[in-house]
């Protein structure tokens, strides 16, 4: 693919076929994605690749821990809810999600089982968790770093035939991830990726959120007009 069609044409994939994700082309996707830029070269990250029986074990722990009320342990920041615009376009991507889904407003068992894909990583067959070091833990410099090869992963693997969702329900139970990824404690947990073959049956993968554009995002200064 050229990079205009990667960047125009990836979407989020909620929704994967049961085919499992080759090695040696997750290894493609990293050698892309680690080409991310980083604050001095620091290349902060660290990326464990989770499937199989350790990616069910995850699965089956978040769920039920979430179920059973166990507060979030999620090991970044959260700002709250959103407000204004910002919610404004998290309302509408929701919207139309839910309409692809045939999910009504009322039916509160599809929506139900709406939040457990989340928490399952959408039954994705690959999570790929991505972490950086606790040494470096407490500054916005290291999060800012993995947000940059996150979005380089996403890319890399839609460019490989292969789709993701950014998904940190999946991620919400810490303790339940670091057991089963094995990750030492060393590690701070930041975010994880579903990935896998789309599934084209699935209705909410055709869903395409819309954007804001150039001149709602740019605000040039010193141009001529």
């Amino acid at each position: 693919m050229h990079y205009d069609e990667v960047i125009y044409g990836r979407r989020s994939i909620r929704g994967y076929l049961d085919k499992p994700v080759p090695k040696e082309v997750i290894k493609e996707v990293v050698s892309l994605a680690i080409r991310a830029p980083s604050s001095l070269n620091t290349q902060p990250w660290n990326l464990y690749v989770v499937s199989g029986d350790p990616l069910d074990r995850i699965r089956a722990g978040n769920t039920e821990r979430n179920l059973a009320g166990v507060p979030d342990s999620r090991e970044f920041r959260s700002h709250g809810g959103y407000e204004g615009a910002h919610r404004e376009r998290q309302i509408e991507i929701a919207i139309q999600l839910f309409e692809a889904m045939g999910i009504q407003r009322h039916d509160k068992d599809a929506r139900q089982d709406w939040v457990l894909r989340g928490f399952r990583q959408f039954d994705a067959p690959v999570s790929i968790v991505v972490t950086y070091d606790r040494s470096i833990h407490g500054g916005d410099i290291a999060p800012f770093d993995c947000g940059g090869i996150t979005n380089a992963l996403v890319n890399a693997a839609w460019s490989k035939g292969l789709g993701c969702v950014i998904n940190s329900q999946g991620i919400m139970q810490s303790p339940v991830v670091r057991e089963h990824a094995n990750i030492p404690d060393d590690q701070v947990i930041m975010i994880c990726v579903a990935m896998g073959y789309p599934d084209d049956s699935f209705p909410a993968n055709a869903v395409v959120s819309r954007r804001k554009s150039v001149d709602d995002t740019v605000v040039f200064v010193g141009f001529d007009e």
